[in-house]
């Protein structure tokens, strides 16, 4: 059940990224889900453990990385656009 857990607060913090930064994250939920999991080792790694814990996230850290990982696809994507 933690597992499940894990799945809908990573898709909550990488929607919630999206909706802050205004870019849509590619890939719909997986995306979201992806950009919260990967955006939370982000934000651990940057900035520590510290705020609420949900589900293993430590929300704020988690956030905040999920904010950089989806400004850094969405600038990809920006450019990828343009060269074609």
């Amino acid at each position: 059940m933690s597992f499940i857990w894990f799945l809908i607060i990573g898709g909550v913090i990488g929607w919630l990224a999206g909706m802050i930064i205004g870019k849509d994250v590619p890939g719909g939920i997986i995306g979201n889900i992806i950009a919260g999991i990967i955006g939370a080792w982000i934000g651990g790694t940057l900035l520590g453990s510290w705020g609420p814990k949900i589900s293993d996230f430590y929300v704020i850290p988690a956030l905040i990385g999920a904010i950089i990982l989806v400004f850094i696809v969405s600038l990809i994507m920006k450019s990828m656009r343009k060269a074609t």
